[in-house]
C-alpha cells in the first residue's frame, strides 16, 4: 500500500504541473508522469516546489521573440485532493505559481532586456478515471493491485498572472485556456507505461503587445511514460513529449510560428515517511520548429492526510 501512496500525482505541474508542474507555468509543455492513477478517496495532498528554467520562454514558446535567452526561478503550492465521482476515483487540484524573470530577447533586430517577477497564471485541475481505478476505501485500497487505467481531465489555467501590455515579455499570459485530455495507464509487473493526448484551446489576448489583439490556434499534445517501481517506495521515469500547433495570430497578420516540439525528461520520487515523499525532475527540448524552447530542473515536496492516513 505504501509503495502505491506513495506514486500518486498529487498536481498536474505541477510542479508542475508545474506543475506542474510543481513545473513552469507551462502547462501545454508538461510532461508529468502518473497522472492518471488510483488513491483511496479523502486523501488530501499539499506540494510545495521550486523550479528552474533556461532558454526559450516556458509560459509562452510562441511569443514573436528571436534568440530568447531567459532564466525563471519558481515557487510553487500546490493542494489536491481524491474524490469519488460516481464510483470512480479522480482528483481536484489547484496550482498557485511565483516566477522570478531575468534576461534578454530580439525584436526586430535589437536586444531587449527584461527583469521582472509576479505572479503566474494559476491553473486549475479535475481528473476522472474512467475506468480500472475504483473509489476504494483505505482499507479496500490494500488490496487493489492496477492493471489498465483509463481517465480524462480537463485544466484550465486562469490569466491571475503578472502583465504589463507595454512589454512584450511578461510572466502571466493574460487569457485562459483550457486543456482537455484522455489517458491510458497499464501496469506490467513493476513497470507502468502511460499515454496521454490532448488539446489547448486558448482565448485572445485583446490587450498585447502594441495594442494588438494576440489569438492563438489549438495546441495538441501527446506524452508517454515509462516507470518502473522499486519495492522500497522508489520510482523512477523516463519521460517524453510532442507538440504540435499552437499558430498565433497579431493584429490580424498570422504567423509563421507553428509549434513542433519534442521535449525528453526524467522523474525522480522516493518516499521519507508514511506521509511525506520528495520528486526530482528534469526535461529538455531536443527539437523545436521556433527555436524558443527552454530546459528545466525542479524539486517538489509532498505531504499527504486524510482518509485514515
Amino acid at each position: 500500500m505504501r509503495r502505491v501512496l506513495t506514486s500518486v500525482r498529487a498536481v498536474g505541474a505541477l510542479a508542475a504541473w508545474a506543475l506542474a508542474a510543481g513545473a513552469p507555468p507551462a502547462h501545454a509543455q508538461d510532461i508529468e508522469p502518473r497522472a492518471y492513477s488510483n488513491a483511496p478517496i479523502g486523501v488530501n495532498f499539499v506540494i510545495a516546489g521550486y523550479a528552474y528554467t533556461r532558454g526559450g520562454a516556458a509560459f509562452d514558446p510562441a511569443l514573436p521573440v528571436k534568440n530568447p535567452q531567459l532564466e525563471t526561478h519558481n515557487a510553487v503550492l500546490a493542494y489536491a485532493r481524491v474524490l469519488d465521482f460516481w464510483g470512480n476515483s479522480g482528483t481536484v487540484s489547484a496550482i498557485v505559481p511565483y516566477t522570478w524573470l531575468s534576461g534578454t530577447a530580439e525584436l526586430a533586430g535589437q536586444t531587449i532586456p527584461r527583469e521582472v517577477d509576479g505572479l503566474a497564471d494559476a491553473r486549475f485541475r479535475v481528473s476522472v478515471n474512467l475506468y480500472g481505478a475504483p473509489a476504494l476505501t483505505l482499507k479496500e485500497f490494500r488490496d487493489y493491485e492496477q492493471d489498465l487505467i483509463v481517465g480524462a481531465s480537463l485544466q484550465v489555467s486562469a490569466p491571475t498572472g503578472q502583465y504589463a501590455p507595454s512589454k512584450l515579455v511578461n510572466i502571466g499570459t493574460h487569457r485562459w485556456s483550457f486543456t482537455p485530455e484522455v489517458g491510458v495507464s497499464k501496469a506490467i509487473g513493476p513497470w507502468t507505461l502511460e499515454f496521454a493526448a490532448g488539446a489547448t484551446l486558448y482565448t485572445d489576448n485583446e490587450d498585447f503587445f502594441g495594442g494588438n489583439t494576440r489569438s492563438q490556434a489549438t495546441l495538441y499534445s501527446m506524452h508517454a511514460h515509462a516507470i518502473y517501481g522499486f519495492r522500497s517506495g522508489i520510482w523512477a521515469s523516463l519521460d517524453a513529449t510532442y507538440l504540435n500547433g499552437g499558430r498565433t495570430t497579431i493584429g490580424g497578420t498570422r504567423n509563421t510560428d507553428l509549434q513542433q516540439i519534442w521535449r525528453l525528461g526524467g522523474t525522480l520520487a522516493f518516499p521519507l515517511d508514511s506521509r511525506n515523499s520528495i520528486k526530482l525532475y528534469a526535461s529538455s527540448g531536443v527539437s523545436s520548429r521556433t527555436g524558443n524552447d527552454y530546459d528545466l530542473v525542479g524539486i517538489a515536496w509532498q505531504y499527504r492526510w486524510g482518509a485514515g492516513l
